[in-house]
């Protein structure tokens, strides 16, 4: 079964001179799991992705789980727009150890719903782990229905969405409409109280890099059904999320990181470092963790 709770999308840090910074990544898998998370999601489907090789990303992967040890589960994502290459990939994430494959729609070339369940089939045909699927159609520019994803449910390694489309009624649907051990996991970490009230069974987190153990906080007390104290640790956090995609992720996420000290802010072209108004806004959440658990 895929796992539950708080999952971190972690970044992947880079040096000065764009190479793969192994150390920082290493650091903040302990850091993130130390905070209290309850997963991890190595290589997803940020704008970082496409400018790594895939033997950066199974590097990358591997440092993910060699750094978590066995504490907490890795997922690894496996996405592209040619089936067989996605394939290719799900196979090679598969054998380093990981506890599940995330993959995304294909992006740009937007197959039918018969396409997307097509992909999605042979995808999970060709591994022996179970495949999370994730529906982020303001990137991919599709949008992998409910009525397909109950189809694919049927699969026995399809076992999960994660659902970005930033609908909580999109969440009831998916809910409502597959099997009761299939995992909906929330994608939008504005939306994951009112999304765990309508099912969800955790978040998959861009926020939790920079704040791990307030968003797993609030994540326990939404899945404890205690929603008032979920939702009074949110309010204060939805100004500094919303900043996180005011540039492109993970440009933000990175800078919040960088300005804690625990990774360089570098990014590769296209993507341009944060500009210095966008860390002005965000320097004053970044204490936040200590003020819903443990100091940072």
């Amino acid at each position: 079964m895929l796992p539950n709770g708080t999952g971190a999308a972690i970044v992947t840090p880079f040096s000065p001179q764009g190479d793969v910074d192994h150390e920082a990544l290493a650091q903040l898998v302990d850091w993130q799991i130390a905070e209290g998370v309850d997963f991890l999601v190595a290589c997803g489907s940020d704008r970082a992705r496409p400018r790594r090789s895939l033997d950066e990303r199974l590097a990358v992967t591997a440092t993910v789980v060699r750094s978590a040890a066995g504490r907490v589960p890795v997922l690894a994502g496996a996405t592209d727009n040619a089936t067989a290459r996605a394939i290719d990939e799900a196979q090679a994430q598969a054998a380093m150890g990981v506890a599940g494959i995330m993959s995304a729609a294909p992006y740009y070339n937007k197959p039918t719903q018969a396409g997307l369940e097509a992909h999605f089939r042979a995808i999970a045909d060709a591994i022996h782990l179970p495949l999370l699927l994730y529906n982020v159609p303001g990137r991919t520019g599709v949008d992998l229905r409910p009525e397909t994803v109950a189809r694919l449910a049927e699969h026995p390694r399809i076992g999960g969405i994660k659902e970005a489309s930033g609908s909580v009624r999109r969440v009831m649907d998916l809910v409502a409409q597959t099997p009761s051990d299939f995992v909906v996991l929330c994608g939008d970490d504005d939306l994951v109280v009112p999304a765990i009230a309508a099912g969800a069974r955790g978040l998959i987190s861009v926020a939790s890099n920079a704040l791990p153990r307030a968003i797993a906080t609030i994540v326990r007390h939404a899945r404890a059904g205690d929603f008032a104290t979920a939702r009074a640790d949110l309010l204060p956090l939805l100004p500094f999320i919303d900043l996180l995609f005011t540039e492109a992720n993970p440009i933000p996420v990175k800078a919040a990181l960088a300005m804690q000290g625990r990774i360089g802010d570098t990014v590769r072209l296209p993507l341009l470092s944060a500009t210095a108004p966008l860390r002005e806004r965000m320097a004053p959440f970044l204490p936040m963790t200590s003020r819903l658990g443990v100091p940072a």
